[in-house]
């Protein structure tokens, strides 16, 4: 007989794919309103993303990246969209997709590990936080509105803005993980002498009913037929529309799109990662306005920075600070939020971000999720005004 250690069984327990999993859902008389987060992993450069094609010091700045200007997809008489993102329009066009200019924070950090922890956590520059900033709104706000379920599905990436127990994340990287987890031998805990192994069996023995339960309503959920686009972000936002248009009960959705770090030869790759985001996110929309479940969703982008004004010597672009970001949803009041950061008014060649993400934050907590309003790790910022 092998000994097990408290250590190793926890160990294990933590490390399943479905560590976590609530328990079989109640049921709500209304499925939850859910926020779906996509980080754009590596800084999306957003000069060439949101493009303000009328100012010729963006032309100046970027001799061989500057989108030229017969190409720009136009949004207003100064600023337009890379012509990759054309599938957004229609989204753009009914008053569902807004887009959030300058966003950032003071004081910007341009590594990558330590902005993006300032992004999951919504921190100060200077502050290291080790929950994301999902789980302390939640644990802060007490009492959960009506139609919040608090729990979390991770299909990309690192759990960020998830990470820490108020939400329960799930991490489902993988479409197999379900369905093994669905068919694990049932354990019981019922007469375990070592209250560690209890506990593993106690959990796996719930990980297994909710991923049945799970798999039970991906099957009695309505067959989508929008097509997809192939690849990884594709793959997420289609599994997210399947458990959404199912009525799978949870609030958040956390997705990566991964390859934004563009240091050399970026305009062909940043064009490419525009058009995977674009396609997968109106077909994103196009489901679940097939299932009926649009008006209850929302999609918001955010990524750990932007990328410097100046193109570099290597066709690419290096690591910066502000850059918009887009928010899409049926109920969204659509059009541009805040205010594009002058190219005239830099700051160590970077621009000056104008609209603090933790606003952003704020809006989709309290407006959006309606978790009660201002708890204290967004109170100092005052919402924007998302909604239609």
């Amino acid at each position: 007989m092998i000994a097990l250690s408290r250590r190793s069984l926890l160990t294990a327990a933590a490390a399943s794919p479905l560590a976590g999993l609530w328990v079989p859902f109640a049921g709500a008389a209304e499925p939850p309103r859910v926020l779906v987060l996509v980080e754009l992993n590596g800084g999306n450069d957003g000069l060439n993303t949101v493009i303000p094609y009328a100012d010729p010091a963006y032309a100046r700045a970027r001799p061989r990246l500057a989108v030229p200007r017969d190409q720009v997809l136009q949004l207003d008489e100064r600023l337009g969209l890379h012509p990759a993102l054309a599938p957004l329009l229609p989204a753009w066009q009914a008053g569902e997709l807004a887009i959030a200019l300058g966003v950032g924070y003071p004081r910007p950090n341009r590594s990558h590990f330590r902005s993006i922890e300032i992004w999951n956590s919504a921190s100060e520059a200077e502050e290291s936080l080790q929950h994301g900033w999902l789980h302390r709104v939640i644990t802060e706000a007490g009492a959960m509105p009506a139609g919040f379920a608090p729990q979390g599905i991770v299909l990309g990436g690192p759990e960020g803005p998830l990470t820490g127990s108020a939400l329960s994340p799930v991490v489902l990287r993988d479409s197999r993980q379900l369905h093994e987890a669905a068919e694990l031998p049932g354990a019981s805990a019922a007469g375990a002498a070592n209250p560690a192994l209890a506990h593993i069996l106690a959990t796996r023995a719930r990980m297994q009913g909710a991923a049945r339960e799970i798999e039970r309503r991906l099957r009695a959920g309505p067959a989508l037929t929008t097509a997809f686009p192939k690849g990884e972000l594709g793959r997420q936002l289609r599994q997210a529309a399947l458990l959404i248009a199912a009525g799978v009960e949870t609030s958040v959705f956390k997705l990566q799109h991964s390859g934004y770090d563009t240091h050399a030869q970026q305009a062909g790759r940043h064009a490419a990662l525009l058009g995977e985001l674009a396609e997968g996110l109106a077909a994103f929309r196009l489901a679940l306005l097939e299932a009926g479940a649009w008006r209850r969703t929302l999609v918001a982008t955010y990524a750990e920075f932007g990328r410097r004004v100046a193109e570099n010597a290597s066709g690419g672009s290096d690591h910066g600070s502000a850059a918009p970001h887009f928010l899409l949803g049926g109920r969204l009041r659509g059009g541009l939020l805040g205010e594009q950061p002058p190219l005239g008014d830099l700051e160590a060649g970077d621009l000056r971000h104008r609209l603090d993400f933790r606003r952003l934050y704020a809006s989709l907590a309290g407006d959006w999720l309606r978790l009660p309003p201002a708890p204290a790790s967004l109170g100092r910022h005052k919402p924007l005004a998302l909604l239609a």
